[in-house]
């Protein structure tokens, strides 16, 4: 492991937990660029403001950028208020997910930065919460359809994102599909009251929220790269509720969706680099180390990103379908970098998804 990730890391261990860094810190730009491109630095740069003496450029950036995502959560968590608010009286269960769920996880929760809002309906509310959000912000920019075969609206309500989801995640294998709906129904059944600044608000229950934010993270890695941001909340997700995780239903989600191998690297760097305490580190595995190493190497230089192709997709719809087929199986062998098991299930997925949908002119697969 480089000297400057080493270093980075034992920042960003310390400003999660407190105490002394592990490893030499030397605040250099490159350093600041990285938590900024890691998505840590308001996390990181209150702490480094208390510990250390630094010349007065890199402290007013740092309180510069903890001051506006301070000031930036304030606009988000009033319009969270607002949509809250509006889905309850209209008689629409909802449950928040991710962002402010996840930041109040944190030491300090505004320092946690979150850009949008995303609220669960379920497939049976989708179509009235979506009425509902436009009424409530007539003057809304509207970017998604209001579809039955897409996981989310998406609405821009006074320059905050507010996305209305009929599912969390929107698998491609049917299989998976269909297992995932099941553990879906049960986790945002059970809820999990959370007070934010005064407001009320349901966050999924603790087991199946471990299981959603480690998807989610998961399908950004397959996509376009997770940052270690992502990885902080899923190790701050195992340490709050610790007590009230079933590691039993746990595991058995992970092993039939295929994602045992990849949680096994990603609780090795949660354990091994961000110091979550092995007791709360479910399934770790030793014997991932040099796998896991590597993610964690390429996820900081940003090799982990994919690379996107500048070819234009072909005309005709076998050779575009081709094309796309493809893409996802060279994204599948860089996950295969890390992780060969889940990457033959992507490819499994992708050669079923491809039949089925080339096979099945204009029909949606649920």
């Amino acid at each position: 492991m480089r000297k400057e990730y080493l270093s980075y890391l034992s920042l960003v261990r310390a400003a999660l937990w407190g105490g002394q860094m592990s490893w030499p810190v030397e605040l250099t730009e490159p350093l600041l660029a990285l938590n900024a491109y890691q998505g840590t630095g308001p996390l990181v740069y209150p702490y480094v403001l208390s510990q250390e003496n630094m010349p007065a450029p890199a402290r007013m950036h740092m309180k510069s950028v903890c001051m506006s995502t301070m000031q930036n959560q304030v606009s988000l968590h009033f319009t969270l208020e607002r949509a809250w608010n509006a889905l309850q009286q209209a008689g629409i269960r909802a449950v928040l997910m991710k962002g402010a769920g996840l930041a109040a996880l944190y030491p300090e929760p505004h320092y946690r930065t979150w850009g949008d809002i995303d609220l669960y309906v379920g497939k049976d509310q989708y179509h009235p919460a979506c009425a509902v959000m436009r009424d409530t912000f007539p003057g809304a920019l509207k970017f998604d359809e209001e579809l039955d075969h897409y996981k989310h609206y998406n609405l821009i309500a006074d320059g905050v994102s507010i996305e209305v989801h009929r599912v969390s995640i929107d698998l491609q294998h049917p299989r998976d599909k269909r297992y995932y709906a099941q553990v879906e129904r049960e986790g945002m059944m059970h809820t999990e009251p959370l007070m934010l600044n005064g407001l009320e608000v349901q966050v999924p229950e603790p087991t199946f929220n471990v299981l959603f934010v480690f998807f989610h993270s998961l399908e950004h890695l397959m996509s376009q790269g997770v940052n270690l941001r992502q990885i902080c909340d899923l190790a701050l997700l195992l340490h709050r509720y610790a007590e009230k995780i079933d590691a039993k239903r746990l595991k058995a989600w992970l092993q039939a969706l295929h994602l045992t191998d990849m949680w096994a690297l990603y609780v090795y760097v949660m354990h091994y680099y961000l110091g979550l305490p092995k007791e709360e580190a479910l399934f770790f595995r030793a014997d991932v180390a040099t796998r896991a190493e590597r993610m964690t190497e390429d996820l900081l230089s940003g090799r982990l990103k994919e690379q996107k192709s500048a070819e234009q997709a072909p005309k005709g719809r076998v050779r575009r379908k081709f094309h796309t087929m493809q893409i996802r199986v060279a994204n599948a062998r860089r996950v295969g970098q890390y992780s060969p098991a889940y990457a033959r299930h992507m490819i499994v997925t992708t050669l079923l998804n491809g039949a089925l949908r080339f096979f099945a002119k204009d029909r949606h697969w649920e």
